[in-house]
């Protein structure tokens, strides 16, 4: 049986594929672009049903880091690191680090112009192992004087960008009273239903551990089961879990007037933007709602300002989506082609820039 690779076009720098030594596992290091300096891009521990998938969600993800990276104002190129766990797997902390000090060495081949952090899956402990063997690592524990955990930053940006989000389609950035349903509780999602929560929001929440319920009450959210949440009327759906959830089947029953979250490329095909805009659901591009992890890294490793300083630029994101959803307005394009437009502006500059050095 051949086995077809789900793999979008390569347009990538380099790509890296190797088993590890230590760990036996598959590793993919993805470097889509490093136009306006090294590429920073989280490395995700997931189990994947083949090797093959593991390549393609890297591929996909280094590709949106290169537009995340380049619509925050960054001089930080796109790239991205995927450990691939076959199904079944469970890693004892033995292996655990072995696969870490594998992805290590993985990126230390880059020579630089890939620099990882903390993703899904991973921890920033394992990146403390990772800079056991390469320098170019960041968000490592605050015990040892690094960045630390960047979901805080993350969930900022996403609670700024849902505010814009609520402005533009309501005329009021207040999530007081507002219907919001949470597509998964992990570390962003869980901190951004917090706020919400506290802010008087009318939550719903669901995550594929039902140990997550406990949260929910809590918070005293609705608890729905995974699956069905895009189907609960809903001023603001949150995909804050795996990616590729908006398919056309759940854009044609999605009972939200806007989408805004954390989740990474939750459109399962690009034209689902369109499919959105022609329900009238307002889409917030996802690279722009969940920049706040990697501005935050970025800065803080470069010492570019204070950490409140940087939090403020964090902050900013709200703005920026703002600026976003004002352009497509005038253009008559989606929100996604005007933040899309927006990043391919940064990036034709810097290969300008490039050419004439």
């Amino acid at each position: 049986m051949t086995h077809t690779l789900p793999l979008p076009d390569f347009t990538h720098e380099r790509v890296e594929v190797t088993t590890g030594p230590r760990s036996g596992l598959v590793i993919t290091v993805a470097l889509h672009s490093s136009v306006l300096g090294s590429a920073l891009g989280g490395a995700r521990m997931w189990t994947y049903p083949h090797w093959s998938d593991a390549v393609g969600d890297a591929l996909r993800l280094s590709a949106a880091m290169t537009l995340k990276n380049a619509a925050a104002g960054l001089d930080a190129g796109g790239g991205k690191s995927v450990i691939c766990l076959p199904p079944g797997t469970t890693l004892d902390p033995e292996r655990r680090r072995a696969a870490y000090l594998d992805l290590g060495d993985a990126v230390e081949r880059f020579e630089g112009r890939y620099r990882t952090a903390e993703d899904v899956g991973s921890t920033t402990d394992d990146m403390l192992v990772v800079s056991e063997r390469t320098a170019h690592v960041v968000g490592l524990p605050d015990a040892v004087g690094g960045s630390g955990e960047p979901a805080g930053p993350t969930s900022l940006g996403v609670y700024e960008s849902l505010r814009a989000t609520l402005a533009e389609s309501t005329g009021s950035p207040e999530v007081a009273g507002r219907r919001i349903t949470v597509s998964g509780l992990g570390q962003v999602g869980s901190r951004l239903a917090v706020r919400l929560s506290a802010e008087g929001a009318v939550l719903t929440v669901t995550d594929v551990n039902p140990a997550k319920r406990d949260l929910a009450a809590e918070l005293g959210a609705r608890w729905v089961e995974p699956g069905t949440e895009h189907l609960v009327e809903a001023d603001v759906f949150v995909p804050a879990g795996i990616g590729g959830v908006l398919d056309d089947d759940v854009i044609d029953a999605l009972a939200a007037g806007t989408v805004c979250g954390p989740a990474n490329n939750p459109l399962a095909e690009r034209s689902g933007a369109d499919r959105l805009a022609a329900r009238g659901i307002l889409y917030a591009p996802d690279f722009v709602v969940n920049a706040g992890g990697v501005v935050y890294l970025d800065l803080e490793a470069k010492h570019l300002g204070t950490r409140a300083e940087i939090m403020d630029r964090v902050a900013g994101i709200g703005d920026t989506l703002r600026d976003i959803f004002a352009a497509a307005a005038a253009r008559g394009i989606t929100p996604l082609a005007a933040a899309e437009e927006r990043a391919a502006e940064r990036l034709s500059a810097g290969q300008l820039a490039g050419a004439s050095a």
